[in-house]
C-alpha cells in the first residue's frame, strides 16, 4: 500500500503546483490516427490556462455550470480542469445520452455552456437549445463534418483557447490569481445518479470529496506515482472522476486515452497498462471473450487451455483463499504459466497490471476466480456517489464473496464510521460526507438519519470484518409465501455464463415463485449456434430457438443448485430484442431499469405466471436515426424443470472454458 497524503486543496491548485514543479513530467498519452501522442505537465498547464482564461473572457462566472459530453479524450479532461480553475462546476454526460436525457440534465444543472466532442454531440445541443434557457454557447473540439454549421451560438474550442492565449499575454498573472481563489469546499462536480428508480439526481461533489477519496484509494491499493492508467469508463461516472481526473493529478498517474471505444482491447494490448478500473459488465464481457474464443479453438488447444486455467485456479485462487497448494499443481504451475496463463494475459493486454478494480455493482465471484486463475489480481471496490469509495479488497488474501475492508479517510476530514441498522441497512458518516442533491433539499433530507447517511444497501459483515453487499433494500424481494430471495445474487451468477448478457428476476408478494427474463449474448450464442449448424436470421429468431432455450435452461439449473427451493428460478423467457439504454431499458452504466421493464413487458410477465407457453408482444422501439416504430414478436416461455434437456450448456461450458 502506498503512504501518501495530498494537501487539502482544490484539484486545479494541486495540478498547478505539480505542473510548476515538474513541467517535463509525462501526464498523458492519446492514440490519435494510429499514433500515440505524449503530453507533459508544462504543455497541459498552458492549454488549461488558455482555456480557462478564454472561458472567463466569455463572462463565465464562479459557481456557474459547464456540461461536457464526448468520449474519453484529453480535451474532455482539460476543459474540466479549466472550468474548475475558474471556480465553476462540471457536469460530465455519457456520450450516448439521448436528446431528451440531455435536456433534463442541462436544465437540472443550470448549465450555461455545452462543450461537445463533435458533430454528433453538437447536434444534440442544437436540438435542446429552445428548451434550455440558460445555455449561452455550444463549443466543440472536433470539427469533422462541421464545415457547413454557421449558427452564431457555435464556437470551436480552439477559438476559445486563442482568446485565452491573447488575454494571458496581456494579463500574465490572471490565471494564477483565479486558481488561488478556490476553496476545498467549492462545488467541483455534479455527478448524476443512474436513475434506476426515477429521474437522476445531481450529487454535489466538492474538491474536498475528490481529494479525500483519492487519498482513500491511493492508500488502500498498490497505486504508485507514474503508473500507466487506462481511462475507459466515462467521467460521467464519479469513479472515473476519482481515478483518471483526480488521482491522475494527485499521485500522479500517466493517463492513457484509447483511440476509440471500439479500439479499447487493441489499445490495451499495446499499452499493457499497470492500473485499470472497469465496471462489472466490462469485466464480465472480457471473461465472455476468453470463453467464447475457446469455442473457436481446436480440441488440443482447448484441452491445453482448460488444463492451464485449472492449474492457475489451484495455485492462485488457493493462495487467495489461504488454502494449501497441492504439490502437483505447484510443480505444474511454471509450465502452465509459460504455455497458457502468460500468453492469455498478453492477449488481453494484462501482462503488467498491478491494480485491477471492479466497481459500480455486484459481480459473480466466478468472474473474479477466472481472472485470478490467469494471474490478474482483480479486486472489488464498493461505494456510492454520495459518500465515495468505502471499501476495497485489501492485502494478499480476501474473500471474493465480499466487497472488502473499510478504507481510511483523508486526515483533514472526519474518520469514516459505519453501522448496520436493525433493518440491515448500511449507515455511514464521516469523511467528506454527503453534500446533498443539487437543487433538491427535500430529497437530500430523505437520505440523512440522525447525522448518518442512509446508503439504501442491505449488508452483512464477515467474522474477518469484510463487508458483504447483499442487495439494495428497495430490491429485496418477497414471494406470496412471505419468503424472501436475493435478486442480484441470482442475476450476477447467471451473468457469468458466456451465453447470458443480462437477466431480470421476477417475483413479488403477488407471485408464488421466481421467474426470469433473459437477454442472451448475441455474439456468443450466435457462434454456438453456427457451430451446431443451427440456422437463424435475427436476434429475435435466435433468442426463441428451442436449442437456445435448452442452453439457457441448463445455466439456470446450475445456479438453482446453490439456492433454497423457494429461491430457485422456475420459469423463464428470452427477450426478443437486446436491452438498450436508448430505449430506457438500461441505465448508461447498464443497470436494469426494473420498473420500466416490468411495465414494458407486463404481458410477457403475466403470461409467464399464467402458465402460458407463448405470448405475442408489440414492443415500441427507437431506431438509431431517431425514428420510432413497433416490433412484433412471439415469445416462448419455458419451465426450468421441463422435459429432457437437449444440447446441454454444461458440456458447452466445459468445451469453452474448462471452468465447470
Amino acid at each position: 500500500m502506498t503512504s501518501a497524503t495530498t494537501p487539502m486543496k482544490t484539484l486545479p491548485q494541486v495540478f498547478f503546483d505539480r505542473a510548476m514543479a515538474e513541467p517535463e513530467r509525462l501526464i498523458a498519452r492519446h492514440k490519435y490516427r494510429g499514433i500515440w501522442r505524449e503530453f507533459r505537465y508544462g504543455d497541459v498547464l498552458e492549454r488549461v490556462r488558455n482555456l480557462a482564461v478564454g472561458l472567463q473572457s466569455m463572462s463565465f462566472a464562479r459557481g456557474e455550470t459547464v456540461a461536457i459530453i464526448g468520449e474519453n479524450e484529453p480535451e474532455n479532461f482539460w476543459v474540466e480542469l479549466a472550468v474548475l480553475s475558474l471556480g465553476g462546476k462540471v457536469v460530465s454526460l455519457y456520450p450516448d445520452l439521448t436528446v431528451g436525457e440531455i435536456e433534463y440534465l442541462l436544465n437540472d444543472s443550470q448549465a450555461v455552456y455545452f462543450v461537445g466532442q463533435d458533430q454528433e454531440q453538437i447536434d444534440k445541443g442544437l436540438a435542446v437549445l429552445g428548451s434550455v434557457p440558460t445555455l449561452r454557447r455550444l463549443i466543440y473540439w472536433d470539427d469533422t463534418g462541421m464545415w457547413s454549421y454557421r449558427q452564431p451560438i457555435l464556437m470551436k474550442l480552439e477559438q476559445m483557447e486563442d482568446e485565452g492565449r491573447k488575454r494571458n499575454a496581456a494579463e500574465p498573472g490572471l490565471f494564477d490569481s483565479l486558481v488561488a481563489l478556490g476553496q476545498p469546499d467549492d462545488i467541483a462536480i455534479l455527478s448524476y445518479t443512474s436513475g434506476t428508480t426515477g429521474r437522476p439526481k445531481g450529487v454535489v461533489i466538492t474538491h474536498r470529496y475528490l481529494i479525500d477519496n483519492a487519498h482513500r484509494l491511493v492508500n488502500g491499493t498498490d497505486l504508485t506515482p507514474g503508473m500507466d492508467y487506462l481511462t475507459y469508463i466515462a467521467p460521467a461516472w464519479v469513479t472515473e472522476q476519482l481515478f483518471g481526473v483526480t488521482i491522475g493529478v494527485t499521485l500522479p498517474l500517466v493517463v492513457n486515452f484509447p483511440e476509440s471505444p471500439e479500439q479499447i482491447l487493441a489499445n490495451l494490448r499495446e499499452l499493457a497498462v499497470e492500473a485499470m478500473v472497469f465496471a462489472p459488465r466490462q469485466w464480465e464481457s472480457l471473461a465472455s471473450t476468453i470463453q467464447a474464443k475457446m469455442l473457436d479453438a481446436g480440441p488440443i488447444r482447448r484441452r491445453i487451455y482448460e488444463w492451464g486455467v485449472e492449474i492457475g485456479r489451484k495455485v492462485n485462487v488457493a493462495r487467495l483463499d489461504g488454502k494449501p497448494v497441492p504439490l502437483v499443481a505447484r510443480l505444474a504451475f511454471p509450465i502452465a504459466e509459460a504455455l497458457v496463463l502468460k500468453p492469455l494475459r498478453d492477449k488481453l493486454g494484462l501482462t503488467r497490471v498491478k491494480v485491477a478494480l471492479s466497481g459500480g455493482s455486484t459481480m459473480a465471484p466466478d468472474v473474479f476466480r477466472l481472472f485470478h486463475a490467469i494471474g490478474v489480481p482483480l479486486r472489488n471496490i464498493y461505494g456510492s456517489t454520495e459518500i465515495g469509495i468505502m471499501t476495497i479488497h485489501k492485502g494478499e488474501r480476501y474473500d471474493l464473496e465480499t466487497v472488502g475492508h473499510w478504507l481510511e479517510a483523508h486526515p483533514e476530514t472526519a474518520a469514516l464510521e459505519w453501522k448496520v441498522s436493525p433493518a440491515g441497512e448500511l449507515l455511514v458518516r464521516g469523511g467528506s460526507f454527503f453534500q446533498g442533491y443539487f437543487g433538491k433539499p427535500e430529497k437530500s433530507a430523505e437520505r440523512i438519519d440522525g447525522g448518518w447517511y442512509r446508503t439504501g444497501d442491505a449488508v452483512s459483515v464477515t467474522t474477518s470484518g469484510e463487508l458483504v453487499f447483499l442487495e439494495r433494500i428497495e430490491d429485496l424481494a418477497k414471494l406470496s409465501s412471505g419468503q424472501s430471495y436475493p435478486p442480484q445474487f441470482i442475476e450476477t451468477r447467471l451473468r457469468f455464463s458466456p451465453f447470458i448478457k443480462d437477466i431480470m428476476t421476477l417475483g413479488d408478494a403477488s407471485r408464488d415463485y421466481i421467474g426470469a427474463l433473459i437477454n442472451i449474448d448475441m455474439g456468443v450464442v450466435s457462434r454456438w449456434a453456427e457451430e451446431r449448424r443451427l440456422a437463424y436470421s435475427t436476434f429475435a429468431d435466435l433468442s426463441q430457438m428451442t436449442a437456445v432455450a435448452d442452453l439457457i435452461r441448463e445455466e439456470i439449473v446450475r445456479i438453482n443448485k446453490f439456492l433454497p427451493d423457494h429461491a430457485q428460478v422456475r420459469r423463464f423467457a428470452n427477450f426478443p430484442k437486446e436491452l438498450d439504454p436508448d430505449e430506457g431499458e438500461l441505465t448508461r452504466t447498464r443497470k436494469l431499469r426494473r420498473e420500466f421493464l416490468v411495465q414494458r413487458y407486463a404481458e410477457l410477465i403475466d403470461g409467464l405466471y399464467a402458465g402460458k407457453d407463448r405470448v405475442a408482444l408489440s414492443i415500441p422501439v427507437t431506431y438509431q436515426d431517431g425514428r420510432r416504430g413497433t416490433m412484433a414478436a412471439s415469445v416462448l416461455i419455458h419451465s426450468v424443470d421441463a422435459a429432457p434437456l437437449v444440447a446441454t450448456a454444461v458440456q458447452a461450458r466445459r468445451k469453452m472454458a474448462g471452468m465447470s
